[in-house]
């Protein structure tokens, strides 16, 4: 997601006003979380209340009374309360207002799995649909087929995770399928991996394996990929087989390719040069 700067600050706001109310006693995150996907939902298919609402040049106090005079009694107060900051603020454009809401939506939904000490497995169970997605293109295309309806894309991943999988997990996916980028949704569901590392300051390793590894290595290799990055890491590990012998690692956008595979694949580029 790519915000600018307006929109940054605005999100900034929206995530402060959240945190303020889910730490009020009896405030469920995973219910406001949803009530936020909802409103995403809702503006996502009424472009003209979206516009309306993310008009940075208006009123910012007509904007608050016109989600309220909509959403009073459909959602809760605390919903109504990030909603109150979220189209108070000025954001770069209604797009931008809506991906923000998107964050802040998740962003409350992963608050609700860490207080289930859930939140580690919520982000495993997500690295392994993200592969699962990227190993089967006819799947990956029909989950992001804008002329499906997105309630029937949405069945579609219920029947494959079932009740697999940890319910802030199945609401996350849901999410991506619903709201498709233009990146694909293994990419989305990524996304929201690197999300629930951040919440937890740590950004995300991704190693492919020719084998698992034990817990040892997995230790090892996560100190010194931290050494190297000089952050935390969040290391998820996808075990295939077309590796070969050592790992390839990829942190943000740099690869580190120690495989046979890829210095097969590098020696070939050298003589085809």
């Amino acid at each position: 997601m790519t915000l600018h700067a307006a929109s940054r600050d605005a999100l900034g706001f929206a995530e402060t006003r959240l945190d303020e109310v889910l730490g009020d006693a009896g405030t469920n995150p995973s219910a406001v979380g949803e009530e936020l996907l909802s409103v995403v939902e809702l503006l996502t298919k009424e472009v003209g209340l979206r516009r309306s609402v993310g008009d940075g040049s208006s009123d910012p106090e007509a904007r608050k009374r016109l989600v309220r005079s909509l959403l009073q009694g459909k959602v809760s107060e605390p919903a109504l309360g990030v909603l109150d900051t979220a189209v108070g603020s000025r954001w770069s454009s209604p797009r931008e207002l809506l991906d923000g809401l998107e964050t802040v939506a998740r962003k409350a939904l992963l608050v609700s799995a860490d207080k289930a000490g859930k939140l580690a497995t919520v982000e495993a169970e997500l690295f392994q649909l993200a592969r699962i997605v990227e190993r089967e293109p006819e799947l990956e295309r029909v989950l992001a087929d804008r002329v499906r309806p997105a309630s029937e894309r949405r069945s579609l991943l219920r029947g494959l995770l079932g009740e697999k999988v940890d319910a802030v997990t199945l609401v996350l996916a849901e999410q991506v399928v619903a709201r498709p980028r233009g990146r694909g949704v293994a990419v989305g569901i990524d996304a929201l991996v690197e999300q629930a590392a951040a919440y937890r300051s740590k950004s995300v390793a991704y190693v492919k394996s020719a084998t698992g590894l034990t817990e040892g290595q997995r230790d090892q290799l996560a100190t010194r990929l931290e050494q190297i990055y000089g952050r935390r890491l969040a290391l998820h590990v996808e075990v295939d087989d077309k590796v070969g012998a050592g790992l390839v690692i990829r942190v943000g956008d740099e690869v580190i390719d120690g495989s046979v595979a890829g210095r097969i694949e590098a020696l070939r580029r050298q003589l085809a040069s």
